[in-house]
């Protein structure tokens, strides 16, 4: 997709040339059969221009591309409409045109809103020195939470306030589908107040692709996908998303383990490896069920979430689970994961991730 529009663009600039080397006397021009003064030589020549600078913009900064390439179209059409019998071919690279310039355009919204949301999110955050995670902070916890604190590195260790977790990632949209979706996917998580901001870029093939954000800031959440950063496909908000935002991150916890002594959690041993906690924020809940192993390792999270915002929308168990593991600034987490839906026709395992990166406690801006 990007090597064609590129391509367009380029070709499409050159040709305006001919009618600029036609008004000045530089060429005949021979397919230009309509008389060209030099006021519209020159048109040709700003619109041609244009274009080559949209073909430049679109392979280094391409978000900011569109207005170029909006204003080479307008330019460019004007000339086709005035000159139809020779250049009404022009039309259709100048649809291609357009579109690039669309999806320029929402990229460069998305993208917009996106760092806004991560700068208030951050600035929420801000500490100068987070505090250390000491054994006392444990007595009150059940017995396989303070084996997994400690396995983890995290006792002893400063308290992560906030982090941003660089994640690759295979997804199936749907449970029939057998062919995953790469995708690359950068998240902003802060621990108190608790709240994060995930975002994915995800293509399908070279001509589609979706961009999402998930987040959960307040007491709400929000999801949204949009069809090649441009239309709106999915934009969930209301109670049920609330609530399955929460339960994430509630999940996620385990990238942030001091996370496990904060007063917003309240916890429930139920047997040796398996702890039960509840995170509370505002008036809105979010329960799952943590599974480690004897050493103290995270095995899985478990909760019963619901499945969309839709009306219909039910609770289904919804389980994430470690695959491997990682020390990422002296804390351990699980760096291979995957999530499942556990529906009526089967589980649908429909994310696949791993970390590349975390860095804690981030100051915005660096």
């Amino acid at each position: 997709m990007k090597l064609l529009f590129t391509v367009v663009a380029f070709l499409h600039g050159i040709i305006h040339f001919a009618g600029f080397a036609k008004a000045f006397g530089y060429s005949e021009a021979k397919g230009l059969t309509l008389p060209v003064s030099k006021p519209a030589g020159i048109a040709w020549l700003i619109a041609g221009l244009l274009c080559l600078l949209f073909a430049v913009l679109y392979n280094t900064v391409s978000c900011y591309a569109w207005p170029a390439g909006f204003a080479a179209v307008f330019l460019s059409q004007i000339m086709v409409f005035l000159f139809w019998k020779d250049a009404k071919y022009g039309t259709l690279p100048n649809v291609i045109l357009l579109l690039a310039s669309l999806f320029s355009m929402g990229s460069h919204l998305f993208d917009a809103m996106v760092a806004k949301e991560q700068k208030t999110l951050l600035t929420a955050s801000q500490v100068e020195e987070p505090g250390t995670l000491s054994q006392d902070e444990l007595v009150s916890l059940p017995a396989p939470v303070k084996r997994w604190l400690v396995a983890s590195g995290a006792v002893g260790h400063k308290k992560t306030m906030n982090g941003k977790i660089i994640q690759e990632a295979r997804m199936k949209m749907k449970p029939e589908q057998e062919a995953w979706l790469p995708a690359d996917a950068v998240q902003y998580t802060v621990t108190e107040p608790p709240s994060f901001i995930w975002t994915v870029d995800l293509k399908m093939n070279p001509f589609v692709w979706f961009v999402g954000r998930d987040k959960f800031t307040g007491e709400s959440g929000e999801m949204l996908i949009k069809l090649n950063s441009l239309v709106n496909i999915v934009h969930g908000t209301g109670e049920k998303i609330d609530e399955g935002s929460l339960q994430r991150l509630l999940g996620e916890m385990v990238w942030f383990p001091s996370m496990a002594a904060s007063p917003a959690i309240t916890w429930e041993e139920i047997d040796s490896l398996t702890a039960k906690a509840t995170l509370s924020v505002g008036k809105l809940k979010a329960s799952g069920t943590f599974v480690f192993d004897e050493q103290g390792k995270f095995i899985s999270f478990s909760a019963l979430r619901y499945q969309g915002a839709e009306p219909e929308a039910q609770r289904r168990e919804w389980v994430i689970r470690a695959r491997d593991y990682r020390v990422f600034d002296g804390i351990m987490v699980p760096s291979r994961m995957e999530a499942t839906w556990r529906l009526d026709k089967g589980d649908w395992t429909w994310l696949e991730l791993e970390i590349n990166e975390i860095r804690y406690n981030v100051v915005y801006g660096q």
